[in-house]
């Protein structure tokens, strides 16, 4: 009877439910877990100082680990995430992929020389002021175009270099065939 009248009471206003406690069963859970993780560390622990009194160091087991070879590819994409290479390497993909990215026409007669990582600068060097013209023309639909492929802000600016002269000649008179001073020694 004491039941009914305890129900009877309460039935006007639910009761807000409390989050249940950890009964004794969860806490042992809980403390054989961590049991077992601080068995798995000192086991690991152990194994490691056996095999340096062996003379042996560390030695790969049946797992993988941190020690174990890498692919190359995977080895590559590493060091490069790890040094902070992933623009440079970027850009670099992209002078490796010139033709496609701006045609086969303009690649050429447009080769790209350098990228400065800084200024965000790609330089590139063409046969004929013709084509350094036409370059300068489409220079921002192809900085549109690179920093769609590199990421927003990679290359803010293309500098274009018109065809380098001949190697200028000091002097007004050459003998034909002459190499300059350096020919008349040994």
């Amino acid at each position: 009877m004491t039941s009914e009248s305890g129900a009877d009471s309460g039935a006007g206003a639910p009761e807000p439910k409390k989050p249940a406690e950890p009964s004794g069963i969860d806490l042992a859970r809980v403390a054989l877990r961590a049991a077992k993780e601080q068995a798995r560390a000192r086991g690991a622990e152990a194994q490691q100082k056996k095999q340096a009194r062996r003379g042996g160091g560390l030695r790969s087991g049946a797992r993988a680990d941190g020690r174990d070879p890498l692919p190359l590819g995977a080895a590559i994409n590493r060091l490069i995430t790890e040094r902070g290479w992933e623009t440079p390497a970027a850009v670099g993909g992209v002078m490796g992929r010139w033709p496609q990215i701006v045609g086969d026409d303009l690649a050429k007669h447009c080769v790209p020389q350098k990228y400065d990582e800084d200024e965000r600068v790609l330089t590139v060097q063409c046969d004929s002021t013709a084509w350094a013209t036409q370059l300068r023309l489409l220079a921002p639909q192809l900085v549109a175009r690179l920093n769609q492929d590199l990421g927003q802000g990679t290359v803010r600016l293309i500098k274009v270099l018109g065809p380098g002269g001949p190697p200028r000649r000091y002097g007004p008179l050459r003998a034909p065939g002459s190499t300059g001073p350096g020919d008349t020694y040994g």
